[in-house]
């Protein structure tokens, strides 16, 4: 007499169709393949800066693109507007250009018009060049929600010479946000028993190891081996990472923090991966202080020396927050702590004034080894 176990039907978006990286990767040979009437998606100052050149490169193809602004956000009211232009245009291909927001704008979009996509990101700050993932805002600039996408894009283009001509910074944050993969999934699903999952965790624990051997030497020397590899390791791997794991393997308490500082609109002229990397600190913070972990003592002041190295942002002052009110602080930590908040994938109970002491302490001596 045989058994069945039943098991959950899961669907993975685990990579793009098809992706071209490289110097000068940018050509319209691929493009062509996937649409002929393109709508093209970017912010005013990336459309500024490329659509001479992707115009060009598209014609030679014998396309017809027309171009649009998200700007300011990927806000409903954007792509409320931007579906009337897919419209008029009679688009049948979308391409998103620039960083984070505005390729998270071009995925929802083609999503919403069952369309075709095609990512060229033009800084390595996000992995959202890769990812079934959208991230939806206010008029504001505060996070509202997340989209998951029914499939990766159909084809993500890195090209690493418009990557170069992106600021250094954007790339540091892009460290920052994926150095959040392992001191998140970790916590989340190490404890699964899951192939792929597994697989997913022990590669966000490479992808650490990676940007911490790699990323000083990649940012002396910009458009090197290390450079490259790094650039790799913040679009592709940080996404290949999100996709094996699936929604099981989600993000805890660094993007809640994340989530809750756009609350802040002082905390707008601070980058995606920046105030993520701050959020992994206020995650081992969170650790030490509430299970005295030794382990995310060690590893925050680990971070610490990091983040000093490379310059991301240890602390709320280093954040461009240090005038933050203490009720626009409070308010953060309530919406971090939200009942659907992925904070609560921290194998302990936090509320508001833990999050809010686990904020202010992030440069804290560790309470584990008696200095803090």
């Amino acid at each position: 007499m045989s058994t069945q176990t039943a098991t959950a039907t899961i669907s993975l978006a685990v990579a793009p169709a098809q992706a071209i990286r490289g110097n000068q990767a940018l050509s319209g040979e691929a493009i062509a393949r996937l649409g002929r009437r393109p709508l093209v998606v970017g912010g005013d100052r990336t459309l500024a800066a490329y659509q001479p050149q992707l115009q060009l490169v598209l014609e030679q193809q014998q396309l017809i693109p027309t171009f649009a602004s998200y700007s300011p956000d990927c806000t409903e009211a954007s792509l409320a507007l931007l579906r009337s232009q897919v419209h008029a245009h009679q688009a049948d291909l979308i391409i998103g250009i620039g960083g984070g927001k505005a390729l998270d704008t071009a995925k929802l979009l083609a999503h919403q018009s069952r369309l075709p996509v095609v990512t060229v990101p033009t800084s390595a700050a996000t992995c959202a060049a890769w990812t079934a993932l959208s991230n939806v805002y206010s008029a504001q600039g505060a996070f509202l929600y997340d989209v998951p996408l029914d499939r990766c894009p159909d084809l993500l283009v890195l090209d690493y010479t418009l990557i170069q001509t992106a600021p250094q910074r954007t790339l540091v944050a892009g460290i920052g946000d994926a150095l959040a993969k392992w001191y998140e999934a970790s916590v989340s699903s190490s404890n699964s028993q899951s192939a792929l999952i597994i697989a997913a965790v022990q590669q966000a624990r490479v992808l650490r190891d990676i940007l911490f051997q790699k990323s000083a030497t990649a940012l002396k020397e910009p458009g090197g081996e290390e450079w490259q590899s790094v650039v790799d390791a913040t679009v592709m791997l940080a996404g290949v990472i999100g996709g094996l794991g699936g929604s099981q393997c989600r993000t805890v308490a660094a993007h809640a923090v994340h989530n809750g500082l756009t609350h802040i609109p002082a905390s707008h002229s601070s980058l995606h991966g920046e105030k993520v990397a701050y959020g992994i600190l206020v995650q081992l913070r969170l650790e030490e202080m509430l299970q005295h972990n030794q382990l995310a003592a060690t590893a925050r002041q680990q971070l610490l020396k990091f983040y000093a190295e490379i310059g991301l942002p240890q602390n709320l002052e280093q954040l461009g927050l240090e005038n933050v009110t203490l009720s626009e602080l409070r308010q953060a930590a309530e919406i971090s702590c939200a009942d659907n908040s992925d904070i609560h994938r921290l194998p302990f109970k936090v509320g508001p004034d833990q999050l809010m002491a686990g904020m202010v302490s992030t440069t804290a001596g560790s309470l584990v080894m008696g200095t803090g």
